[in-house]
């Protein structure tokens, strides 16, 4: 039985893991975007081919875009938004003509995925990512201080994000607001807390109608283009799946799925199964979104999370959490062998959020994406997908 194939996410020559290292994990595809353009920019050959080059001479293939950035502009349909479709376009055509058959891409305003905490403690000694609902409603209410905050939560969350800012630190309250605002990795930009409020005004009028409705007209947009590059796009979902500091999110439950699919119903439009960001929601049935959407699962992000009655979470190992990632895993497969059979590529996969172990506390790397905590990802999951073709899933 084929496995999914193994791919990894590498941020370009600024990227403290070289292609180099990456050649040696067993991945051998590569999941990247073109950094030096700026977002709302078409991108051209001059831009995509030596990212291509460079990924070919590692002896890897560039299989994923992630990401051609979704302006807000775009989001709100307002400003240059127009401008930033057409370069969207062209950015498509100019993956295609590189050969990059998928791109993923999101629709979350404002802020891309979001966490409150870098260097969580996890049991064992790792350390991993964290979103702490008291800890966001507290920089939300006590922090920022946005205008009707408190209407978003309930009595009890907003009395405890209160108690919960009384004690911070200083320190405490500058780490929290780096968390947050300051663009974890593959997000467009980070924001100073003023740029944070005018930007959040952008979407005073844009309630999550009005945004499912623009993210719609978007699709309805780009997936013929994206068809005739010969690209299957991939929409990640939202990171958290819920609203945040006063923000719609819509592409969070399977009812989002449902709508946009059935709008632009092309097979070009599919989806980034994130089992994760997905799995953060405890009334998302991951078993049954991947079994209704197998056919649409473009690329795969394979992690897990731990969720507290709260809403919070954590980055869990990535088969030891709350996700049922053996059955999910067994589904993708499943899939997977009936476009193999078919001739087509199988499907791109990458572990995702490393915790940070052993050599990575001493070294660089972007907060999630650390080389050991990843590598350890890798092989699990490639022993899990070795174990159930061993034992006939996915047939």
């Amino acid at each position: 039985m084929t496995p999914l194939a193994p791919s990894w996410r590498w941020f370009g020559a600024s990227d403290p893991i070289p292609l180099s290292h990456i050649a040696q994990t067993g991945a051998r595809h590569i999941v990247t975007s073109v950094y030096d353009v700026p977002p709302g920019m078409p991108w051209s050959a001059d831009h995509v081919s030596p990212v291509r080059d460079a990924i070919k001479a590692a002896g890897l293939t560039w299989s994923v875009v992630e990401s051609i950035p979704v302006t807000d502009e775009i989001k709100t349909r307002s400003g240059a938004w127009r401008a930033h479709v057409d370069a969207w376009k062209t950015s498509l055509l100019a993956v295609g003509a590189a050969g990059v058959p998928v791109v993923c891409y999101n629709f979350m305003p404002v802020l891309d995925w979001t966490r409150t905490e870098l260097n969580w403690a996890y049991p064992g000694g790792s350390q991993a990512l964290r979103f702490d609902a008291v800890d966001c409603a507290a920089y939300d209410i006590v922090v920022l201080e946005r205008e009707g905050a408190d209407a978003d939560y309930s009595d009890a969350m907003a009395d405890r994000a209160r108690d919960r800012a009384a004690t911070f630190s200083d320190p405490q309250r500058q780490a929290l607001e780096h968390a947050i605002l300051s663009g974890l990795p593959g997000a467009d930009r980070g924001y100073t807390r003023d740029e944070f409020r005018q930007r959040l005004a952008w979407y005073d009028e844009i309630d999550a109608d009005a945004l499912r409705s623009n993210l719609t007209d978007f699709m309805a947009e780009v997936v013929p283009v994206a068809a005739e590059a010969g690209i299957l796009l991939a929409i990640h979902p939202d990171d958290p799946p819920f609203p945040l500091f006063g923000l719609p999110r819509v592409v969070s439950v399977a009812g989002d799925y449902e709508r946009f699919i059935d709008r632009v119903p092309h097979p070009a439009n599919g989806i980034t199964m994130c089992t994760g960001s997905l799995g953060a929601r405890s009334d998302n049935d991951l078993i049954a979104m991947t079994a209704a959407m197998a056919d649409r699962v473009h690329f795969a992000h394979l992690r897990n999370v731990g969720r507290e009655p709260d809403g919070s979470f954590y980055e869990s190992e990535h088969l030891n959490g709350d996700v049922p990632m053996v059955d999910v895993v067994a589904l993708l497969m499943r899939e997977n062998a009936r476009r193999v059979a078919a001739g087509s590529a199988p499907i791109p996969y990458r572990p995702d959020h490393g915790h940070i172990i052993g050599p990575d506390a001493d070294g660089a790397f972007n907060p999630g994406y650390t080389f050991a905590g990843r590598l350890r990802g890798l092989g699990e999951l490639q022993g899990l997908m070795a174990g159930l073709s061993a034992n006939g899933a996915g047939t």
